[in-house]
């Protein structure tokens, strides 16, 4: 054979051989990785060929499928009461994808989780019916913490103490996921990310803000545990006011008339004087503090509920000064209102802090379990006396003190007010706090919350925790109740 000849079939063997090696490559290795490649428009497709599964609240579905007209997408999602539920289920969009609930459970929500394949559906690789998620959320609470928020900008969650459900979680202003589910809606996704308000962010577990005097808690719960000092009643020796270790700047009370000189832990929290609490925090030291705050949530990365929340924040490598400013909630303290509504929880259960979650159980279209989120999940925060010291503090604040609008008749109610600095030199419209817990003993049922309403439109002088955020929770709470 001619050399050249016998060269060039050679060479178009090894092209061939390549071709075959290729071939085989993107068959067994790299199918996939092709198939679930976001950009292929074949997934998209599987996704929405049939209608999805359902979110699910007390038992009936707050979201549905809608078919569709002229697009290879057969169906989109829609949302019953999608403004009031939209911090919970998320948004599912065929153009701009899927977040909260709706993202974590995508694949069982539209079918192609391998966990709902029969044997059959495996080998013939057919998608399998939808799954659906139960959620752990209170229809009556989500509904009282929303219209009690009202136009406010904020946001509220609620949480059973012994068990960690979820029972609300709302954040204001809201949106309807309806308006972005499908593949024509670029006015109303731009609109909302135009809007200055930010309503995609879920505020109640992804924005940190300073918690102010609703950390005195945290503050309040170290120094009993480190025997600081020995009970909520043992005057406390702090001066006021009080200057800011090696410094001239004096830290003011809100109330010059407040009973704040050496007061005890039970008065301190009553008329929040910031005396008592920056004094401690800097007795203890922020190590001790921090301790405290990690207990509780703070300093977590995954905290996932199942969504991931935003890390609340108790910082470190403070000089003096600073520690005794996060005494009282500020300086770099910040804190979701999922992580205050915790700190109640665990105060309410004795000092134990059930694992919180808005989820109980995913199923297959059947309503066999797929997963299952137990109740419960317990880890000891403080001793029971320290919790059962400031659960009594708590009420003080609350028949006594700056907390009086969360009074519900024939409950115990305890809880703490703040009134957060926003801003350089606190120029901006300070966050108003409340974080309380609830008891009903004829029935047993509890619930603790957590409010926090960013601008409501209010005069500044206005701006109070008692004032805007208390009759929010107690509105919860009231409903929490009444289940």
């Amino acid at each position: 054979m001619n050399r050249t000849i016998r060269h060039t079939s050679v060479f178009c063997l090894l092209l061939v051989l390549a071709l075959l090696v290729r071939a085989t490559w993107l068959q067994a290795y790299q199918a996939q990785a092709l198939a679930d490649n976001d950009h292929n428009r074949r997934k998209t497709i599987a996704q929405y060929a049939q209608p999805l599964g359902d979110i699910i609240v007390a038992g009936n579905p707050v979201t549905g499928s809608k078919r569709t007209v002229g697009s290879d997408l057969a169906y989109k999602r829609t949302y019953t009461q999608g403004e009031l539920y939209a911090a919970v289920t998320g948004y599912s969009s065929q153009a701009y994808g899927a977040t909260q609930l709706e993202g974590i459970y995508s694949h069982v929500l539209d079918g192609t989780d391998d966990r709902l394949k029969s044997p059959l559906d495996t080998v013939t690789n057919k998608q399998a019916d939808p799954g659906n998620v139960l959620t752990t959320i209170d229809p009556a609470v989500q509904k009282a913490a929303y219209e009690a928020l009202g136009d406010d900008k904020g946001a509220a969650v609620a949480i059973e103490p012994g068990t960690g459900r979820i029972l609300g979680m709302v954040s204001t202003p809201s949106y309807d996921p309806s308006t972005i589910s499908g593949t024509t809606d670029g006015d109303a996704w731009q609109k909302l990310l135009d809007d200055k308000d930010k309503p995609l962010v879920n505020r109640a577990i992804r924005q940190p803000l300073a918690p102010g005097s609703t950390f005195k808690l945290v503050v309040a719960a170290a120094a009993l545990e480190d025997g600081l000092y020995s009970s909520v009643d043992e005057p406390t020796a702090s001066p006021n006011p009080y200057t800011l270790p090696g410094t001239s700047t004096v830290l003011r009370n809100e109330s010059a008339t407040a009973p704040c000189e050496n007061a005890t832990l039970r008065t301190a929290l009553r008329y929040s004087c910031n005396n008592v609490f920056a004094k401690a925090a800097v007795d203890l030291g922020q190590d001790k503090v921090g301790a405290m705050a990690e207990k509780f949530g703070f300093n977590t990365e995954k905290l996932d509920v199942p969504v991931r929340a935003s890390e609340s924040v108790y910082p470190s490598g403070m000089d003096r000064p600073q520690t005794a400013l996060t005494g009282i909630g500020q300086f770099e303290v910040t804190a979701t209102p999922l992580q205050m509504a915790m700190v109640s929880a665990a105060l309410a259960n004795g000092g134990e802090l059930a694992a919180p979650h808005m989820v109980s159980e995913v199923t297959d279209s059947e309503g066999t379990t797929l997963r299952e989120y137990p109740d419960g999940d317990t880890e000891r925060v403080v001793s029971p006396d320290t919790a059962e010291q400031l659960r009594s503090a708590m009420v003080t604040v609350v028949e006594e003190g700056t907390g009086t609008n969360a009074r519900i008749a024939g409950a115990e109610v305890g809880g703490k007010t703040g009134t957060a600095q926003n801003g350089v030199g606190n120029s901006k419209t300070p966050y108003a706090w409340f974080t309380s817990y609830a008891k009903d003993a004829s029935t047993g049922k509890e619930v603790a919350v957590a409010v926090v309403v960013e601008d409501s439109g209010a005069a500044r002088s206005e701006v109070s925790g008692n004032g805007l955020a208390a009759p929010v929770a107690q509105k919860m709470m009231k409903a929490a109740l009444a289940r």
